[in-house]
């Protein structure tokens, strides 16, 4: 997986689609900093994400952004996006790897070496680490630290994604704990002090 420097974000959707998402989305990835894009959402009908999907795929095309669906490999071959991120409770990665072949597999590790060694073992693309700080887009049961991080990147090259609670006053602590992407959305979509475009730019 080639991985460009200055595109540092994975972006997580907002848990929900409104008229002017797509607006801001636009704004938001021309900025040339998100490597990834997440569809996450949970009470939507199979039909709606595909609509929604669609939209967002050719959003993200535009902009050199690898477009991911969150927990349904069969929805990512539906649009043929770029791959699947799975939770521990989701699809098991080889099951997974035999529906979506070459495609971006991400597996959620926690914060447990058990479960980022099963992943890596399986060829994961990447493996997400967190929550490295109190989150209020998803309740907090795994927290992870700066020195997990650290024995992870001992014993694998695989890129790392961090979650959980990132915002313009706690990322630079982990890009300089070289983090190859922070996993963030409520920062971005449900700030009360700036618009998307104004949020995602203090991330410098």
């Amino acid at each position: 997986m080639k991985i460009n420097k200055k595109k540092f974000i994975y972006l997580i959707s907002p848990n929900k689609i409104n008229k002017n998402f797509y607006y801001h989305l636009k704004l938001v990835l021309k900025t040339g900093k998100v490597g990834f894009f997440q569809l996450r959402l949970k009470n939507y009908s199979l039909k709606k994400k595909f609509l929604i999907g669609k939209k967002i795929k050719s959003i993200c095309k535009e902009n050199k952004v690898k477009f991911i669906i969150n927990d349904d490999p069969i929805l990512v071959s539906k649009l043929d996006a770029d791959g699947c991120h799975l939770g521990q409770k989701d699809m098991a990665i080889e099951r997974a790897k035999k529906i979506l072949k070459k495609k971006i597999i991400g597996v959620t590790c926690h914060n447990s070496l058990n479960l980022v060694k099963r992943a890596i073992q399986a060829k994961a693309s990447y493996i997400a680490l967190g929550a490295f700080y109190p989150s209020k887009t998803k309740k907090t049961k795994y927290t992870a630290s700066i020195k997990i991080l650290n024995k992870v990147k001992k014993f694998t090259n695989t890129t790392i994604v961090a979650i959980g609670g990132i915002d313009s006053d706690n990322y630079k602590n982990l890009l300089l704990n070289k983090v190859k992407f922070l996993a963030i959305s409520g920062y971005i979509w449900n700030n009360k002090l700036y618009k998307p475009l104004q949020a995602i730019q203090r991330l410098k």
